[in-house]
């Protein structure tokens, strides 16, 4: 497509290669490059999934290169899944990657349910990573309590009606969670987001367009 290049590779993983697709444009001074992480594998999530995808488009319109890929044992990446210990590492390859590839670059992280529980862990730890996106983050069953202390800024995005995210337990958890931060719950919208997606892409617009240059709005890519 015009002003797009969109390029599926196999990158370099801890428990073999890792699937991968990169959005990039021909832009001179990219602002941030940015990796996004997919559901559970175990209950059919990979990159391609449609909440994954809006959000890599919502990145990619801002003229951010957009890295996804599947976790070990998902679509044609090697390795067995490993209850989100070894999905760690997954997200670190990545993380290296685009550190190599776009040598300089503040990396953003963002993840939908599993993959925000995996990512947004690895991307506080991580000083190369500057901020965080959180989609359907499932407070419910996951853990965290790390963001109480991670001064990264923070976009949280649900629905009202995601039952992995009861709004009451994350309301709660996020007023302990460190600035800067921002909690957005789609009225309507199921962990999926299912009719809701525009609404997903837009919070995202509008939660980086505050702080990321915008030199350029390239076509965005499709799978």
């Amino acid at each position: 497509m015009a002003d797009v290049f969109h390029r599926t590779f196999f990158l370099d993983g801890p428990a073999g290669r890792l699937e991968a697709m990169l959005w990039t444009s021909p832009v001179a001074e990219l602002p941030a490059v940015a990796v996004v992480c997919h559901p559970h594998p175990l209950f059919g999530g990979t990159m391609h999934n449609k909440v994954v995808f809006q959000a890599a488009k919502a990145l990619h319109r801002l003229g951010i290169p957009v890295l996804r890929f599947n976790f070990r044992g998902a679509g044609m990446s090697e390795g067995v899944h490993d209850r989100g210990l070894g999905e760690r590492d997954d997200v670190r390859a990545a993380i290296n990657y685009l550190a190599s590839e776009f040598a300089g670059r503040p990396i953003i992280v963002g993840g939908f349910s599993f993959g925000a529980s995996v990512g947004l862990r690895v991307g506080c730890e991580d000083a190369r990573v500057v901020e965080l996106i959180g989609l359907g983050t499932p407070v419910n069953a996951a853990d965290f309590s790390y963001l109480r202390t991670c001064l990264k800024p923070k976009l949280i995005i649900v629905g009202d009606r995601d039952k992995f995210a009861a709004r009451e337990k994350l309301e709660v958890q996020s007023a302990e969670w460190a600035e800067p931060k921002r909690l957005v719950i789609v009225d309507g919208a199921d962990h999926f987001f299912a009719g809701k997606l525009s609404e997903v892409g837009r919070a995202i617009g509008e939660w980086l367009a505050e702080r990321w240059p915008r030199p350029h709005a390239p076509t965005c890519a499709g799978d």
